[in-house]
């Protein structure tokens, strides 16, 4: 068999024997990963520790300069058509500012390469970038807004002290109309001349001020709508580009099928692929497997570095595919592959059952399992919602008032009537329910209580995870208090401020915060037995009797 490269598929250095090949591919969107690729992808990192075929900061050596960027990669194990073993390596995006390194198989399409289509875009793209830096850090731009800002004080000024004045000198005329003698002809006639000449002066100034203004922001406006014309067609041309660059993207398949980037997105929701489609390792990894006619065995993903500020990324922790670039991709490239039954569509509440902590004719109070929906999801009809309508089918109202993530477990609260459902959840709009988590973080505190602020949005490309996002996350605010440390684990008591998807395990596990998660969490920390996260405490005002009550159910870990 002949490789486009043989440098590409890499013979494992360590011992095989005892690890028996998986009977089906990987399910890259939620999966452990497999003893063998474990070991491509721990022989990747040591490659990445003693390596000098590149420069790249990722964040590990404090002595080394430069931007701070940590990186996915991923292995794929392969067997060739003798039945060898080996794997190949790729990273997602690009590397040290290149696409050319012959230890990682090739991107779909290097966009990198000199004197490419794309490079001179780029380079214009840039060019657009630095005219309009240039024009919003201008003299000129920042003199235009000084002139206005003083202009319009000035003239906000004098208008009000002119208006004062008139204010006074009525006051004065309608003191001389009432004196002794003031009613006479001539005097009011001065008088009236005197309002009407002010009234003229005060609209013939606004008139003036207003001209004056109407120059300055004329000035200042034909500057903004220069840098914005400028970003409109940076705006087009940058889509252009991207449209172009899609057209280069073709996808194989193990029945040989190959799909453009535009047809595997015009069947799914977003008909428009996102940015840097096609450039994440998993896709490279399959695509170099296909042409090479190598049979994918295994795939695991890892990142490598430093996390980015905006996200949570543990080194060396492994990671599914991410699904708004790669779930429509890999829908096509693992057609004719064997892949593992997807765990997201198995229902996980199916052998638990709710217990009920306390009820009466108005409120049900429940306890939720771990691994346990609160409403029904995309293909998981089972859930505390869809539960409650059969054990309570006379109720009134939409039942359940608020809901904890599937994987938390503890305490929520229902309501039977429509009226007791509206009475809670203005308390709950109104933040005056009082809420208490207790968590097991996979590691220990040096601070023993504050407050967590990071605002969190969700990550568009990769749902259900969150984002801390300054510019357009929402307010999210948790109380702390560390209650026990042992073993290398803290205990720690959570009272959420406000109320975010994931906002207690971001929170947690973010650098920001307190940089370390929760224990059992797959998203921002490491697999365990469950997530050790539990609602324990709710008190609030009752709708009937209207005084607070409390409950309170102890977590099982």
């Amino acid at each position: 068999m002949t490789h486009t490269n043989p440098l590409r598929l890499h013979s494992f250095k360590s011992s095989l024997e005892g690890i028996a090949l998986p009977k089906a591919f990987t399910f890259p969107f939620y999966y452990d990963p497999h003893p063998i690729a474990i070991k491509a992808a721990e022989e990747l990192q040591d490659y990445l520790t003693a390596q000098t075929d590149f420069e790249h900061n990722f964040g590990l050596d404090i002595s080394q300069k430069g931007l701070v960027i940590g990186k996915m990669f991923g292995v794929l194990v392969c067997q060739d058509d003798s039945g060898e073993l080996g794997y190949l390596a790729a990273y997602s995006g690009k590397l040290a500012n290149s696409n050319d390194h012959s230890f990682f198989v090739p991107p779909i399409f290097n966009m990198l390469e000199e004197n490419s289509f794309f490079r001179k875009e780029e380079a214009l793209l840039n060019d657009y970038n630095c005219r309009i830096e240039q024009l919003e850090a201008s003299d000129t731009l920042h003199q235009c807004k000084e002139d206005l800002l003083k202009i319009r004080t000035e003239a906000e000024q004098e208008l009000s002290q002119l208006k004062e004045a008139i204010k006074h000198n009525k006051l004065k005329r309608k003191e001389l109309r009432a004196a002794p003698g003031g009613n006479h002809a001539e005097l009011i006639e001065r008088l009236r001349k005197e309002s009407i000449q002010e009234q003229y002066f005060l609209k013939d100034k606004s008139a003036f001020w207003k001209a004056q203004i109407a120059e300055k922001e004329a000035g200042l406006n034909a500057m903004r709508n220069a840098i914005a014309e400028l970003k409109d067609e940076r705006k087009r041309k940058s889509s252009l580009l991207q449209q172009r660059l899609f057209e280069k993207y073709h996808f194989l398949n193990a029945n040989n099928e190959q799909a453009s980037l535009a047809a595997i997105f015009s069947t799914s929701e977003d008909i428009k692929p996102p940015a840097g489609s096609g450039e994440c390792a998993a896709p490279k990894l399959l695509q170099y497997a296909y042409e090479n006619g190598l049979r994918p065995v295994a795939l695991a993903e890892f990142w490598w570095g430093q996390s980015p500020q905006s996200e949570i990324r543990q080194h060396k922790n492994y990671y599914p595919a991410c699904r708004g670039k790669c779930e429509p991709i890999l829908g096509h490239m693992l057609k004719g592959l064997t892949v593992d039954e997807n765990p997201l569509l198995n229902n996980p509440a199916e052998d638990k059952e709710l217990s009920i902590i306390f009820e009466d004719d108005s409120i049900v109070i429940i306890h939720k399992p771990a691994e346990f929906l609160s409403v029904p999801g995309k293909t998981i009809e089972d859930a505390v919602s869809t539960r409650l309508k059969r054990m309570y089918p006379k109720a009134t109202g939409p039942l359940l008032i608020h809901r904890l993530d599937m994987s938390t477990s503890g305490i929520l609260v229902a309501a039977k009537t429509e009226e007791a459902h509206k009475f809670i959840q203005r308390q709950f709009i109104k933040r005056s329910v009082q809420k208490r988590y207790v968590a097991l973080l996979d590691g220990t505190l040096t601070s023993l209580q504050g407050i967590i602020d990071l605002p969190l949005r969700v990550d568009l490309e990769d749902r259900p995870r969150q984002l801390v996002c300054y510019e357009h996350g929402k307010p999210a605010r948790t109380r702390y208090k560390v209650l026990e440390i042992r073993d290398g684990k803290t205990r720690v008591e959570f009272i959420p401020i406000t109320g975010r998807t994931h906002q207690l395990r971001v929170h947690s596990a973010h650098p920001n915060g307190l940089n370390v998660p929760i224990v059992g969490d797959d998203l921002y920390g490491n697999k365990a037995d469950r997530l050790h996260l539990h609602a324990e405490f709710i008190a609030f005002i009752h709708p009937k009797t209207r005084e607070v009550v409390k409950f309170h159910a102890p977590a099982n870990f």
